[in-house]
């Protein structure tokens, strides 16, 4: 049987001190034994910190898009090679977000998914 999967995309908010907060209270605030898999999706800036803050806990990481190619000239783009390398192995791809203002196709879509984590 699946497991809920619930998930906080925190997209372009929250600087460090802010995040670092957040953690904070999801910490304190989180049961030990959820009914679903729970996971936060902070900034790229904040991902390495959140991963490290949250270890040992119930809560995991995602993060909230990569690119299909693991290297290359691709100016802001995080491939899935750099996520694993900080412990990130859950990315969130093709969010109406992505699709809408950065016109993400499904082939796109696809192409991501194809070099993503496990696949």
């Amino acid at each position: 049987m699946r497991r809920n999967i619930v998930a906080g995309n925190w997209k372009m908010n929250n600087d460090l001190a802010e995040t670092q907060e957040l953690i904070s209270h999801l910490k304190l605030q989180m049961v030990k034994e959820p009914t679903a898999e729970v996971y936060v999706a902070p900034s790229f800036v904040n991902l390495y910190n959140t991963f490290q803050s949250l270890k040992g806990t119930v809560i995991k990481v995602a993060a909230q898009n990569m690119h299909f190619a693991e290297s290359g000239a691709f100016t802001g783009e995080v491939s899935a090679k750099m996520l694993k390398s900080i412990g990130v192995n859950t990315v969130i791809l093709g969010h109406s977000e992505r699709r809408a203002l950065f016109h993400e196709t499904d082939e796109l879509l696809a192409k991501k998914s194809k070099c993503s984590f496990g696949t």
